[in-house]
């Protein structure tokens, strides 16, 4: 895993939509189109503002997203569907998106996203760390072994509470209980792997995925078995690391 420390959310997401857009530049100069995976949330504000300024033909680029809430219509603040729309889709025109739907028929839509997404090999994760170390919706215990590519999962009490202190729902209650979430496996399938995780909320978070055991309970420390993952950190997401890690990042 490759460790980049950069002084400002800001400047993190620049590096990262550098990394990014060469990497979809690349399968579209060899095959003539990308296939991309991007996640939500704050954390993702900065790269996906970055992406969206860089010289990519998106024409060429095929999306999915990682996870939706169930039962959360598209029109409430904290779907991802609407935050995706809004932020990234509406401003580009790209040669395919794949929406993850959690309303209606559950099984159709999983069954459909799956195919779709199992079709041809992924190009680009842009994958983030929860503040519980979750990945995608993978709250721990993740579940390391399904090789389904989308599966319902259980959100657990530290996910909901994250999604309250970021300003998404009023209270726990209004948290929904599940969602519909690519699994670990199917992540892991992304040739390349970017992680963008700023903000001291997520020190603790990075902290355990790097210094601790590939783990079920540390979802996001199985990253590290991945052979091509860089993973993007401002000062204060990497001021609980080790010396010996801190010093390791690039900067």
């Amino acid at each position: 895993m490759n460790i980049v420390i950069n002084p400002t959310p800001v400047a993190l997401g620049e590096a990262a939509a550098r990394q990014a857009a060469q990497v979809l530049n690349k399968a579209i100069q060899e095959k003539g189109k990308a296939r991309l995976i991007l996640s939500t949330g704050m954390s993702q504000f900065e790269t996906l503002q970055a992406l969206l300024a860089s010289d990519v033909d998106w024409s060429k680029v095929e999306m999915f997203h990682l996870d939706e809430y169930i039962d959360l219509p598209v029109s409430h603040p904290a779907s991802f569907r609407k935050y995706l729309n809004e932020r990234f889709i509406s401003k580009i025109s790209l040669k395919a998106v794949h929406l993850v739907n959690g309303e209606g028929d559950l099984d159709a839509t999983i069954r459909t996203l799956s195919e779709a997404v199992s079709a041809e090999p992924v190009d680009l994760g842009l994958i983030g760390i929860g503040e519980n170390a979750h990945i995608a919706f993978n709250d721990p215990p993740a579940d390391f072994e399904t090789e389904q590519p989308y599966i319902i999962v259980k959100l657990d009490e530290n996910c909901k509470k994250q999604q309250v202190r970021e300003g998404w729902f009023p209270d726990l209650e209004h948290v929904p209980a599940r969602a519909i979430s690519m699994s670990v496996r199917q992540i892991l399938k992304c040739k390349t792997i970017i992680s963008c995780v700023p903000h001291a909320v997520k020190a603790n978070a990075v902290r355990l995925a790097l210094e601790s055991p590939v783990s079920n309970t540390v979802p996001a420390s199985i990253l590290k078995t991945h052979p091509d993952v860089t993973l993007y950190l401002d000062e204060a997401s990497a001021a609980d690391l080790s010396p010996e890690l801190s010093q390791a990042g690039t900067r």
